[in-house]
């Protein structure tokens, strides 16, 4: 299963270095890793995707609370939190083809960032599952470039009948 963690670390040399290497020391595989400072200087955010059960998942998050550098660490996949994630996608749209690829943009709100006579460049944001339909409904007209910025999410606040 597919989880989103949310790891506070102090801002310093070397932590993203001990991070990775926890994850690949014990065989863990990182999805996307995301990594930012916060409002205060001396913390960055991490948000990190990853795979495992329940019990790989608690492993993890207890080998991350050992780093000295780690502040806090929080498995957002059991929290109601908010997810995006970013791709560029460069999609093949010649003349037959570029209103069927700006109607599917259109659907999912893409945005045309740059155009071309044979391409269209697309913004497209969104949660993971957005993300997925979008690009396996545009992969059809040849996808000729492709990045994406990893996932970032945050905690909701409180919701309405939660105390």
């Amino acid at each position: 299963m597919r989880h989103v963690l949310s790891v506070l670390v102090e801002n310093e040399p070397g932590v993203l270095s001990r991070v990775v290497g926890l994850f690949s020391g014990r065989g863990f595989n990182i999805e996307s890793l995301n990594v930012g400072p916060t409002l205060d200087p001396a913390v960055s955010h991490m948000t990190i995707c990853t795979s495992g059960d329940q019990q790989i998942i608690e492993q993890i998050t207890k080998q991350l609370l050992k780093l000295v550098t780690v502040i806090k660490v929080v498995d957002l996949t059991e929290e109601q939190a908010v997810e995006r994630e970013m791709v560029l996608m460069k999609v093949g749209a010649e003349d037959s083809k570029r209103a069927e690829v700006l109607r599917v943009a259109d659907i999912f709100r893409c945005k045309v960032v740059d155009v071309s006579p044979d391409d269209l460049m697309l913004e497209i944001t969104g949660d993971y599952n957005k993300i997925r339909a979008v690009v396996a409904l545009l992969q059809r007209f040849g996808v000729k470039e492709f990045v994406r910025t990893g996932t970032v999410a945050m905690r909701r606040s409180m919701q309405l009948g939660e105390r």
